[in-house]
């Protein structure tokens, strides 16, 4: 059944224990409280102040699943704090390796520390859920999609405009190595059955990712050089680094680029061309 009232003030206890360097923010002005403010959490969690204030203050109706899990993300919980929370909230706590659009808090601390590497997180099936501002000026605004349009295999074999930054000649090798990787997180023992189903609508509606599928081929993502044609930094020669979480499945995905070529100079242009951009 959950308890809302042990639930609001769950989050104020992990509110008031966060800085602002934890997430990511400024210290700022000074602050009388300790911790974040409500609307610092509220913004990183996508919703409203208010409607986050509610929720502290056990005041309307239950969060969704997904609210919870955003709330989860925006305050770094632990996958073990989660599962509290989702149980205070009166659900089942999400599958170990699943898409609910939490995000390993370890992952999160790295990507938050990384201001001048584009970076990302995904999980286990390649789901976009976090992005540092240069990764959204490299690859684009994934992490606010909603459902599979967030999810980077779904697109590429559903979406050619997905494959627009990579060369042509790439493409072949780059979808083989998004069917062996989600047939290696398909089938893993604490996965919940979203990437089955996503891999039965794909056999369905792309001849493409079924002959690669009829492959067999399994291999998780690691590390690999990328050449990117960005449409206003131009050719980029990446390489293209994965860090795994074992916890959660989730992988942080850095775009380092490659030495001796000018790569590192196109996307420093690219930060301060975000920064200006935001002014």
């Amino acid at each position: 059944m959950g308890d809302l009232v042990e639930f609001g003030g769950f989050l104020r206890a992990r509110r008031e224990a966060l800085r602002p360097a934890d997430v990511g923010l400024s210290q700022g002005s000074r602050r009388r409280t300790p911790g974040l403010r409500r609307e610092e959490v509220a913004g990183l969690a996508s919703i409203s102040a208010d409607y986050y204030e509610r929720l502290e203050q056990a005041r309307g109706v239950r969060p969704s699943e997904q609210v919870v899990a955003s709330v989860a993300r925006a305050l770094r919980l632990s996958t073990d704090e989660r599962d509290h929370l989702f149980v205070l909230a009166g659900y089942r706590p999400p599958a170990r390796f699943s898409s609910n659009g939490f995000v390993d808090p370890g992952l999160m601390h790295l990507l938050d520390a990384l201001v001048t590497t584009p970076a990302q997180i995904t999980d286990d099936v390649s789901t976009v859920v976090a992005q540092n501002p240069l990764a959204v000026a490299l690859v684009g605004q994934w992490a606010q999609r909603s459902g599979r349009d967030a999810n980077v295999v779904w697109r590429w074999f559903t979406d050619l405009s997905s494959r627009e930054l990579y060369p042509v000649e790439q493409h072949a090798e780059q979808g083989r190595c998004f069917v062996a990787d989600l047939r290696w997180a398909a089938f893993q023992p604490d996965r919940d059955d979203s990437a089955q189903r996503m891999v039965a609508d794909l056999l369905a509606c792309s001849a493409e990712f079924a002959g690669l599928w009829e492959s067999g081929d399994v291999e998780p993502l690691r590390s690999c050089r990328k050449v990117m044609t960005h449409p206003r930094a131009g050719r980029l020669e990446m390489q293209c680094d994965v860090v795994l979480s074992p916890g959660t499945g989730h992988r942080l995905v850095m775009f380092r680029p490659q030495p001796g070529t000018e790569t590192a100079e196109r996307i420093d242009f690219l930060r301060v061309l975000g920064t200006q951009e935001l002014a």
